[in-house]
């Protein structure tokens, strides 16, 4: 009998692992397909696009850890030299190019932002964790756009931070309406599991 229960231990977390991976790299192939699309301003060199909206989103279906997987997967797959980053664009060139520093930021604002709406209920503490970690991406973008521009930390801010404030408010708050619908129809169908 006890035999008979670690295998069925061992086949229910087999099945968890297999169902992690599917949906981490499904997550990784929604952001794959929507990242691309974006809208290039001409007073900047960073494109607005749904990358942010996209991982907000992918968080609360996830959780941060499997949406922080997810999130490299992404990065592997745009510096393998698929056109998966904004404006259709790829490889290692952009992740070191002015917009650099946000590719990478996003790692640590998925980290940031989906460790508060993992550990918390309230709406408003999932928006102020994504704002936090919004303002971490910032921080890592306009340090490296200054420093591969040669631009001071203030021009750079203005460039590729200020004017993109409101939308990505905006999306912080769409976050905050879809994530929450989203998951619970995910669970009520199975695609995720009940927590």
């Amino acid at each position: 009998m006890k035999e008979h229960t670690t295998t069925g231990s061992l086949e229910k977390e087999g099945i968890r692992s297999v169902n992690s991976m599917v949906m981490i790299a499904a997550m990784a192939a929604v952001l794959c397909v929507l990242a691309p699309f974006s809208l290039a301003i001409p007073f900047s060199m960073v494109d607005i696009s749904l990358t942010n909206l996209v991982l907000f989103v992918i968080i609360y279906v996830e959780g941060f850890r499997r949406a922080t997987v997810s999130y490299l997967v992404y990065l592997l797959v745009g510096l393998a030299g698929m056109p998966v980053f904004s404006g259709f664009g790829s490889g290692f060139a952009k992740v070191v190019g002015p917009s650099g520093g946000y590719l990478i930021g996003m790692i640590f604002m998925t980290i940031i932002s989906g460790y508060v709406i993992e550990k918390t209920s309230k709406q408003y503490l999932h928006f102020a964790g994504m704002a936090v970690g919004s303002i971490v991406n910032y921080i890592f973008g306009t340090a490296w756009m200054g420093y591969s521009l040669g631009m001071s930390f203030s021009a750079a801010l203005a460039a590729g931070v200020i004017p993109f404030i409101p939308g990505d408010l905006a999306k912080m708050a769409a976050a905050c309406i879809i994530g929450p619908v989203l998951r619970s129809r995910l669970k009520k169908s199975g695609v995720i599991g009940r927590k």
